[in-house]
């Protein structure tokens, strides 16, 4: 069976339809939150552990660590908050967003959402014609989740089948059993890939999908989800880069956190990897290879953020003399 270019569009329509599901479902929820979000933030950014806090809430809320810390670049710059306030809401972010991938990994592939996709539309469209801005808000919101499941549907549906197309699962292969190496490209294609679609969101979504199909190991995955958390930063980057000086350390920050996290997960990569497969397979109890493989991508990716967060919270400090030297 050959892989033609209309199943190439096809699958670029399908991560198309995931992101802009993730868009509309992000911006809804920030509509219905209004001022009362940057209220949150203000009150609750006091000290940096509140900060952290209040990142891992207002991410698991809006579904997207992008658009929050795009959103404290601009308090910063506007000089609502400090660049040490900034940092501990930024790693607080970096938490929240894993409630994506575990909002995928239960009902992406456990259940399948999309039976009530287009009801949920059906509910969701009224509520966008209605003179009240909290009922669109609403209908944003609802028709965004309902875009977004379709979109993963689709994109398992539409990803290419490795095992029809020899070729494709040749070229994958000649890759995937280089060791060490293997993992450091991983961690740079997982990087480049994040930094083009500009979400970490689509991206894990596509890790999940590889691992479950079983195209390549949950080391690779774990590999990918890597470089997503160095390749998520450039949103913020990018939105600093018209900003002051302290809107771009704030930025700048969030990289060096991410970078940092990475190179010490993977000093540790083999027994952070394993004790994650034990922790799912017995404590978690999943037995069903393609739920396990996704769940430990999942729990990966939150003991990565977790610890990170967990280290480098005492050395706000320093993390912040060090991007001011830099900048």
């Amino acid at each position: 069976m050959e892989y033609t270019f209309l199943d190439f569009l096809t699958l670029i329509g399908s991560v198309g339809l995931f992101l802009y599901g993730m868009k509309v479902m992000s911006e809804g929820l920030q509509k219905v939150a209004g001022d009362r979000l940057r209220n949150i933030l203000a009150v609750m950014t006091k000290n940096r552990f509140s900060g952290m806090l209040t990142g891992i809430l207002i991410t698991a809320l809006i579904q997207s660590s992008s658009a929050s810390t795009v959103m404290v670049v601009s308090f910063v710059n506007a000089g609502l908050m400090t660049l040490g306030q900034s940092m501990a809401v930024i790693m607080g972010a970096n938490v929240g967003t894993t409630a994506t991938a575990w909002l995928i990994s239960l009902f992406g592939f456990k259940v399948d959402i999309t039976i009530f996709a287009l009801p949920l539309i059906g509910l969701g469209v009224p509520l966008l014609f209605s003179n009240k801005s909290s009922r669109k808000s609403w209908g944003e919101f609802i028709i965004g989740f309902s875009f977004l499941f379709m979109g993963l549907s689709y994109l398992k549906n539409n990803a290419p089948d490795l095992s029809q197309n020899p070729d494709m699962l040749s070229f994958v292969q000649d890759y995937t059993d280089m060791g060490f190496i293997s993992i450091l490209l991983f961690v740079g294609i997982g990087t480049v890939l994040t930094m083009i679609v500009q979400a970490s969101a689509a991206t894990m979504a596509i890790t999940l999908i590889m691992c479950a199909n079983g195209w390549i190991s949950f080391e690779l995955g774990a590999a990918l989800v890597l470089g997503e958390n160095i390749g998520t930063t450039i949103t913020a980057n990018l939105a600093a880069l018209t900003g002051n000086t302290q809107a771009r350390r704030a930025a700048l920050a969030h990289l060096v956190f991410n970078v940092f996290g990475v190179i010490w997960v993977l000093c540790l990569f083999t027994p952070f990897t394993e004790a994650v497969s034990w922790f799912v397979e017995n404590v978690m109890g999943t037995k069903d290879p393609a739920v396990a493989v996704s769940f430990k991508l999942s729990a990966f990716h939150t003991c990565f953020n977790i610890c990170n967060v967990l280290i480098l919270i005492w050395f706000v400090k320093f993390i912040e003399r060090t991007v001011c030297a830099i900048i």
